[in-house]
């Protein structure tokens, strides 16, 4: 029997993006274009399309905003789980304000979705060496696990000698978004911008190997906003910023479709912590 993966998805719309941050004010958000109706419904027609059930890491200001989105995730037999409420990353936060921020998160949330949110996921997996108090900020929340942490060199994020697979930090599960350890060293197999940039082909291969020499799920992620080429262009964002965000999300949508055919997928708290 093929071992099930964790299939995530960050529920922000474009201009919440932490790399605009500097080029769109919060003050600009309710302002802006909101696009994440009509991408998440996209998204739930292709899991029910595929059988498959995932994990949807939602922010409280999407939330408050679109509960019809929430309840329609529930619905479609997801689980939600938090993605903390303004998309602030929690290493640029006080420990007051990110126990605020998650709390009142997994309220709004629970409120519309009608059952416990256990699972949470930092903004731009931004829990590392330098804030690891946040752990037990979202364990005071009630949170029982998070998938905050990616063990890989990044210029924005990671924390690459932290374990790769589940463990527990307190009485919190931690689940790192998955990485291949190849020639002394992490490699990104979790999705995201590697998906869209990687060959389809190596991003099957990174995922198998997870499974088969790891025999453990893999988690894989990827936003809304992906699978949308005709969202509003941000103006004035560095070259760099601008090829890790647009490349290849023409094709992201079908590269989808294959990727959840090709493996077997499940929601994060049915695989890690077993069925309520």
């Amino acid at each position: 029997m093929p071992i099930s993966n964790a299939l995530t998805i960050d529920v922000e719309d474009y201009f919440q993006v932490s790399a605009f941050a500097p080029h769109i004010p919060r003050s600009e958000w309710a302002l802006r274009e909101c696009r994440i109706e009509r991408n998440v419904d996209r998204i739930l027609a292709m899991l029910d399309e595929h059988g498959t059930h995932a994990t949807f890491f939602t922010l409280g200001w999407v939330a408050e905003r679109y509960p019809q989105v929430v309840k329609r995730i529930v619905a479609g037999g997801h689980e939600i789980a938090s993605h903390g409420y303004g998309h602030e990353r929690a290493s640029e936060q006080t420990p007051e304000a990110f126990f605020s921020d998650v709390r009142i998160a997994k309220l709004i949330l629970e409120d519309l979705a009608a059952c416990a949110v256990s699972g949470y996921r930092a903004p731009s997996f931004s829990i590392g060496e330098k804030n690891l108090w946040a752990f037990e900020c979202l364990e005071r929340a009630g949170y029982r696990y998070s998938s905050s942490i990616y063990p890989i060199r990044h210029d924005h994020y990671g924390m690459p000698d932290a374990p790769r697979h589940a463990h527990r930090i307190g009485g919190l599960l931690e689940i790192p978004a998955t990485t291949l350890r190849f020639f002394n060293r992490n490699w990104p197999a979790s999705g995201g911008g590697y998906f869209r940039l990687m060959p389809y082909g190596l991003s099957r291969w990174l995922i198998g190997r997870v499974n088969a020499v790891d025999g453990l799920p893999a988690v894989f992620y990827f936003h809304p906003w992906e699978i949308d080429p005709a969202q509003p262009r941000v103006a004035g964002i560095s070259a760099k910023t601008r090829f890790r965000h647009y490349v290849n999300i023409d094709r992201m949508e079908q590269r989808l479709h294959r990727l959840i055919a090709d493996f077997s997928w499940g929601r994060m708290d049915e695989l890690f912590l077993g069925r309520n």
